[in-house]
């Protein structure tokens, strides 16, 4: 008999419970609006966050200006000094792509933007460590994502900002910063390689003149020593047939007098004889001597999702706070409805 009597008490009285919690109704409604209410005001006063992309891709050829045609100038000189045309090359824009790449995803290009920048500038307090956090949280702001072939993504990047025009603005100025780093790189590599195969191409040419020289002076040397001994001893014709490159310079004034100074003073009128490279080398070093013309202004990607002002605020979300919240106070007005209703039965 005590069983049925205890099975009774802890069954559920859905009626009485429906009851209550109607009767109870403007406790449930009341704590539901202000606990939206709150969530309402807890909005507008907590700090927005309005996040947009930009999504790049490697430059075209017409997008890299003058830099392009010198790195063609210059990778052509390798492939000559190599004597190698089959060296594999990665495409001008893959490496000027890659550098950017590296400039944007980088920790120190994300740093150094916001200290220039007059957004951090603002929400300086002047408290050293407050301004280290603020610092770090803007970083962190900035979030890039890099290519997956397999998802079909291309590379990324994220900017959060307390308004959507800020958002906008400060993305395309970091990208633009990351491009201005990119290309100051990319022209002093270009100016350092320059100059080395500037220096290497002129000693180049320095060997081949002294060698040139070299050779000059000694076949003059040569024909002088011979024509002086035809002349001490009165040949005037050549008394050999065998040809004048394959005498020793021993029988060499055996060639005579009038031989010898037609070749001592063709040799004069013609001066050294270079090799066959030597004129091209002169003029590669000449275009070398005129330095590399830098171009400080080209682009080191391209858009293919140009940053706008982003339409949704990524926090706080008005909407699902309302309707969290207000769902929490419901439950605590149900709560309060049915304790109330519990007393009064008591």
């Amino acid at each position: 008999m005590k069983s049925e009597i205890q099975s009774v008490d802890n069954e559920l009285d859905i009626r009485s419970l429906c009851y209550s919690l109607w009767y109870g109704k403007i406790w449930i409604v009341g704590i539901a609006i202000i606990f939206a209410a709150i969530a309402l005001g807890y909005s507008y006063v907590v700090k927005q966050e309005w996040s947009t992309t930009a999504i790049t891709d490697k430059p075209t050829v017409s997008m890299l200006g003058g830099y392009y045609s010198q790195e063609q100038f210059l990778r052509g000189l390798i492939r000559t000094s190599s004597n190698n045309a089959a060296v594999a090359e990665t495409p001008i824009t893959e490496d000027v792509y890659s550098e950017f790449i590296m400039q944007l995803s980088s920790y120190d290009a994300r740093r150094d933007f916001w200290l220039q920048s007059d957004y951090y500038k603002q929400r300086q307090s002047g408290d050293v460590r407050a301004d280290a956090v603020v610092l770090d949280e803007l970083i962190n702001n900035i979030v890039f994502t890099p290519k997956d072939d397999k998802k079909g993504m291309n590379d990324s990047v994220k900017l959060t900002a307390e308004t959507p025009s800020d958002a906008n603005q400060l993305l395309r100025q970091y990208i633009n910063f990351a491009n201005q780093r990119a290309v100051a790189s990319l022209n002093a590599e270009l100016q350092g390689t320059w100059s080395v195969r500037q220096t290497s191409l002129s000693r180049q040419v320095q060997r081949q003149e002294k060698m040139a020289n070299a050779v000059y002076q000694r076949e003059l040397k040569r024909l002088q020593q011979a024509l002086t001994i035809a002349q001490q001893q009165g040949i005037t014709r050549s008394q050999t047939d065998v040809p004048a490159d394959q005498l020793p310079n021993s029988e060499l004034f055996l060639l005579g007098k009038p031989m010898l100074q037609a070749r001592y003073e063709a040799l004069q009128a013609n001066g050294p004889d270079f090799e066959n490279d030597y004129d091209h080398d002169r003029a590669v070093l000449s275009s070398l001597n005129d330095g590399a013309k830098l171009d400080n202004q080209f682009k080191a990607y391209r858009y293919l999702r140009t940053p706008e002002d982003p339409i949704t605020r990524d926090k706080p979300r008005r909407l699902f706070l309302l309707i969290m919240w207000g769902g929490v106070g419901a439950l605590v007005g149900a709560g309060v409805a049915l304790t109330r209703r519990r007393k009064k039965e008591i």
